[in-house]
């Protein structure tokens, strides 16, 4: 009876939010082409990156798949499915392993942007519910479905359709969880910073739409595509109106009024994302087709906007910094260094934790080669370790912590994941651009070594990316501390600011001639005003911090640029074929590379009859089952470590044929091999079983410990080098005499992590010890100084950039509300 209501609620409001939003987007289109313009005419400066970065890192990958429980809505029944999780990090569903090997279409696909993990049904039930006022489950009453294990997997969102997912053992839910995670990470990263213009001037439009609306503050639904992130808009505005209308006419028990309304606004969500999407597309397309006249405008009276546009920035700036600067001294500088360091501890645990997690990888990798004596090296594995959820997932446990408690009242900040998540991206670049410089550097020596020159190579290697990595996680850590406090300050300064400057800021709009009106925005300006005001303060805080040895850092008078010109060389290099090169036998180079890599191996389940055979065998929800018979679902599927079997138990089940499995998921061939073959003809490679070794190559003093899964990373025991060069190395090198050390140096051993804060393995030519033999600290000082002194070349003209200087934080690199 609803549904008339509903659909006119739901229209009225997409037409409403989308004519506002297009009227935004036009005008911030023209400022983001005349920023991108004068940047590609003028350039940009900042440090250049030491490392290589890989152009398309999962070409011919899938991320991964396996089989579990899922809860169907249509007959309330549990079922077994397939979930496959491609490149595009989309879950597709399939009803079997052979539908999805038979190419059928998936019986539906979950984009991930906007959901939560969730691993309890008490989780659940917190966030559910809250989704209808006075409808609330009272403590202890049953949910309106009952889990087929103790082990759920659920995706909640505030919108969509919730998905429920069962596994049968805690690793199998882990490995899950971590994948899960994963998608949702990826889908909230935002849109592409590849798109110079329709990026920042989307980002803007949405940003300048809230706060209209008295939103200043970061919003947890700017995640995913254009057309969901428009379609989180609308709903934030219409689902009150929605839930007023429609909780009167809900009946029944409270778990059916609850999952009712689930559906509804699943319902609602869908028929507004396709509005929006059909209205964005027509926006953006008359953007575009005005777009090569616009940017004849700009280049032709480049100089006259730029003068213009200085000489209104001017007048504004006399008008609003005397009362951007109070406010700065009263309720902004005394919060600086305190959230600054609640940023830092664990960013600098996160990305300590990469460096590690690489290292070991590296360490075990010249361990399997010296047993075997290949000359593929297992690098196949290696070279998708950033994009393996379950062992970076160390690194990114360690961001978990992070809290901003009281900061939400005060600067209106949502919550802490927008900022954990994008830490988490960086982690995971900052991993990718490490493994693949080390991948093109050891090729390039791989002609006909032996294995001995070959343990020797990978560990010069190996010491030669971590001193690149040190710098380039440094510039990389230094810029998010930087956007995240200007995320955080400057939407409560321009809420702030705001009432008392707006009613000034038409006047200033005489000054433009009306043939660059639309290019210089009075209110982009203003905002580009109040940031500067406070840029001065965040960046001095973020250089006083990287003075501060424990968070490792690099000071900004450290610059490596054209350090290393021979290795960006190879930076046009496509991703290396590890196996196509190496793997030996005829023709099985052209079989691999016909196959889609696997980064993470399948869940396989020992001795069961229901995953392995790809049973339908239905179980049934809460109405049918009793609450014992969860014991009956364990034991019928055992454990789920066979998917990650030890080196025994895989070699059993490729010599028996009762696992249909056994062919498809190749066992691990040392501590989690991370890119597995989906199909059967990978056998040979799986009885392949490398030795313990005594004694790691070279320096590095490593007892390896098989676990029973493969997956798990190798356990190192440190053994700490008593001539680590740590007072030779700690004051800043030139960047020849940083290149040479990095060459010669290889890191002796793991280090002793201590219960603070895990050190890196060796030091590196340019953290700064604030104490140091021989009076170093002051000579440390003496060399800040002037670096503080002369801003960062990219912080003279915040306006050049891709988007307004005010959403610098925002569109610039992602550190924005797109998370």
């Amino acid at each position: 009876n609803g549904n008339g209501v509903t659909d006119k609620v739901e229209k009225a409001r997409t037409r409403e939010v989308m004519v506002e939003f297009g009227r935004l987007y036009e005008k911030q289109y023209a400022v983001a082409l005349f920023n991108k313009v004068r940047f590609d005419i003028e350039g940009g400066g900042g440090p250049q990156p030491q490392l290589l970065h890989r152009k398309i890192p999962l070409e011919n990958k899938a991320i991964f798949s396996g089989s579990l429980f899922q809860y169907l809505e249509e007959n309330k029944k549990w079922r077994n499915r397939f979930l496959f999780v491609p490149d595009s990090y989309n879950i597709n569903y399939y009803d079997s392993k052979a539908a999805h090997d038979r190419h059928l279409h998936p019986k539906g696909t979950i984009n991930c942007a906007g959901y939560k993990v969730l691993t309890s049904m008490e989780q659940y039930l917190d966030l559910f519910s809250n989704s209808l006022p006075g409808i609330k489950a009272k403590v202890g009453s049953s949910p309106f479905l009952k889990c087929a294990t103790q082990f759920p997997l659920i995706l909640w969102h505030p919108y969509a359709r919730h998905y429920y997912f069962c596994v049968v053992t805690e690793k199998e839910q882990q490995k899950w969880l971590a994948v899960l995670q994963d998608c949702v990470r990826h889908a909230n990263d935002g849109l592409s910073e590849e798109n110079k213009v329709q990026t920042p001037a989307f980002t803007d439009a949405v940003r300048l739409y809230r706060q209209a609306k008295g939103h200043y503050g970061t919003w947890d639904m700017m995640c995913g595509i254009p057309s969901q992130i428009l379609s989180n808009l609308v709903m934030e505005e219409a689902l009150p109106e929605l839930r007023e209308l429609i909780s009167p006419r809900l009946k029944g028990k409270l778990h059916e009024r609850q999952r009712n309304w689930m559906l509804i606004s699943d319902a609602v969500y869908s028929l507004v994302q396709g509005q929006c999407q059909a209205q964005y597309e027509a926006v953006l397309q008359k953007c575009e087709a005005a777009c090569s006249s616009l940017e004849a405008s700009i280049r032709t009276d480049m100089d006259q906007i730029i003068t213009s546009k200085e000489h209104v920035t001017n007048k504004i700036r006399e008008v609003v910094l005397p009362k951007a600067e109070k406010l700065l001294k009263v309720s902004i500088q005394p919060y600086i260094s305190s959230i600054l360091d609640a940023l830092m501890e664990p960013t600098s645990r996160g990305f300590s934790e990469v460096r590690n997690v690489f290292f070991r990888e590296l360490v075990d990798m010249s361990k399997n080669t010296l047993n075997e004596g290949t000359k593929e090296t297992h690098m196949d594995k290696i070279s998708m370790l950033a994009f393996h959820p379950v062992k970076m997932q160390s690194c990114y446990e360690k961001m978990e912590p992070l809290s901003l408690e009281g900061l939400q009242q005060r600067f209106d900040v949502s919550s802490p994941s927008v900022f954990v998540q994008r830490a988490q991206i960086l982690m995971r670049e900052q991993m990718d651009h490490a493994v693949y410089t080390f991948e093109q550097i050891l090729h390039q020596s791989l002609e006909s070594q032996c294995t001995e020159e070959l343990c020797k190579s990978i560990q010069r290697c190996q010491d030669r990316v971590i001193k690149k990595f040190d710098y380039d996680s440094s510039t990389v850590r230094k810029r998010f501390f930087r956007e995240a406090l200007l995320q955080i300050f400057i939407p409560y300064m321009l809420k702030q600011l705001s009432p008392s400057c707006a009613s000034e800021l038409p006047r200033f709009q005489e000054l433009i001639f009306e043939d660059f009106s639309r290019f210089i925005l009075v209110e982009n300006i203003f905002e580009e005003v109040v940031l500067h005001s406070v840029m001065k303060d965040i960046t001095m805080a973020v250089k006083e911090a990287a003075v501060q040895r424990r968070h490792n850092l690099y000071r900004d008078s450290i610059v490596l640029s054209n350090s290393d010109p021979s290795l960006h060389l190879l930076g046009e290099n496509p991703s290396i074929d590890w196996a196509g090169e190496y793997g030996g036998g005829e023709g099985g180079a052209a079989q691999k590379r016909r196959r889609m890599k696997q980064v993470v191996s399948m869940i396989q389940v020992e001795g069961s009859p229901v995953l392995p055979n790809e049973s339908c065998m239905e179980v049934p929800s809460v109405n049918d089952i009793p609450e014992e018979d969860g014991g009956e679902e364990e034991e019928e599927e055992k454990d789920g470590e066979g998917e990650e079997n030890s080196d025994d138990k895989a070699s059993a089940d490729q010599n028996g044929s009762a696992s249909p499995r056994a062919s498809e998921n190749p066992p691990d061939l040392s501590n989690g091999s991370v890119l597995k073959e989906e199909e059967a003809k990978s056998e040979e490679q799986g009885k392949e079983v490398p030795q313990k070794v005594e004694s790691a190559p070279e320096s590095a003093s490593v007892v390896e410990e098989k676990g029973k899964g493969g997956d798990n990373l190798s356990m190192v025991e440190e053994q700490p080098h008593s001539d680590q060069e740590v007072s030779e190395e700690t004051l800043p090198l030139p960047p020849e005499e940083i290149l040479s050390r990095a060459t010669e140096t290889a890191p002796e051993s793991l280090p002793e992590a201590t219960s603070d804060f895990p050190l890196p393995p060796h030091d590196d030519s340019g953290f700064q010890s604030p104490t140091n033999e021989g009076g170093e600290a002051e000579n440390d000082e003496e060399d800040v100084a002037p670096s503080t002194a002369a801003p960062q070349p990219s912080e003279e003209h915040p306006e050049v950039r891709k988007t307004s200087v005010a959403a610098a934080p925002e569109a610039e690199t992602k550190t924005s509300d797109s998370e």
